[in-house]
C-alpha cells in the first residue's frame, strides 16, 4: 500500500470532509491526545495552536517520518474560551453568553514530521469572527433538541442547524466548520505537497 501524503490526527468528520477538497492522499488516525482547556487564557490563538500541536505529535511518535496533521478549534470571546460543551446546562450556558454577540473561531493547525527524537513542527492559527443574533430561550432550548451542539466547540455548528443563529461572519468559513483549508494549503505546497 502506498504511502499517505499525510496523516490526519482527526476523528472529526467535518475535518476529513474540508481535508478531502485538497485532493491529498491521507489517512486518519486519530490522537489519543486529552485536552483540557481553561476557562480563559490570554493568548487563545496560542492555545489553539498549542493544543493542535500535541494532537500531531502524539500521532507523529507512532508514525515517524510521516506527515501529521492536526487541528483543534476554539471559540473565544475576549479571553474567555468555549470548547465543547460537557451537557445541555453547559452548551445552553454557552449559547446564552454567545447570543448577540461577535465571538472569534480559531482553528489551530500543526504539521509535524518526526526524525529519530526531533519533531519537526510548522504551524498557523487562522480566525474567524462570528456574530450571534440574539437568542431567546425557546430558541436555544429548541436548537438544543437538534443533539447538534454538544461535539461542537462554542455548543454550536455553523454548517448545520446552527446557521439559524448566526447573524454574520468576518473571516474564513472552513474555518468556522473546523479547517482553514486555504492557509493549510499554503503550508502544505511549503512542503512540497501540491494538489493533484
Amino acid at each position: 500500500m502506498a504511502r499517505p501524503d499525510l496523516i490526519l490526527a482527526s476523528a472529526s468528520p467535518r475535518r476529513k470532509e474540508l481535508l478531502g477538497l485538497l485532493r491529498l492522499t491521507f489517512e486518519v488516525v486519530p490522537s489519543a491526545y486529552e485536552e483540557v482547556l481553561p476557562e480563559e487564557h490570554p493568548d487563545p490563538a496560542a492555545l489553539a495552536v498549542h493544543l493542535a500541536a500535541e494532537k500531531a505529535l502524539d500521532v507523529s511518535r507512532r508514525r515517524p517520518g510521516e506527515l501529521v496533521l492536526g487541528a483543534d478549534t476554539v471559540v473565544a470571546l475576549g479571553p474567555r474560551i468555549y470548547g465543547k460543551p460537557t451537557g445541555p446546562a453547559d452548551a445552553r450556558r454557552m449559547l446564552r453568553e454567545l447570543s448577540g454577540k461577535t465571538h472569534e473561531v480559531i482553528t489551530g493547525v500543526a504539521l509535524v514530521r518526526t526524525h529519530g527524537d526531533t519533531p519537526q513542527t510548522k504551524t498557523l492559527a487562522a480566525r474567524t469572527e462570528v456574530r450571534f443574533r440574539e437568542l431567546d430561550d425557546p430558541e436555544i432550548d429548541e436548537y438544543l433538541d437538534t443533539g447538534e451542539p454538544f461535539d461542537k466547540a462554542g455548543a454550536y455548528g455553523i454548517q448545520g442547524y446552527g446557521a439559524l443563529l448566526i447573524e454574520g461572519i468576518r473571516g474564513d468559513y472552513p474555518n468556522v466548520v473546523g479547517l482553514p483549508v486555504a492557509p493549510l494549503a499554503l503550508l502544505l505546497r511549503a512542503e512540497g505537497l501540491n494538489k493533484k
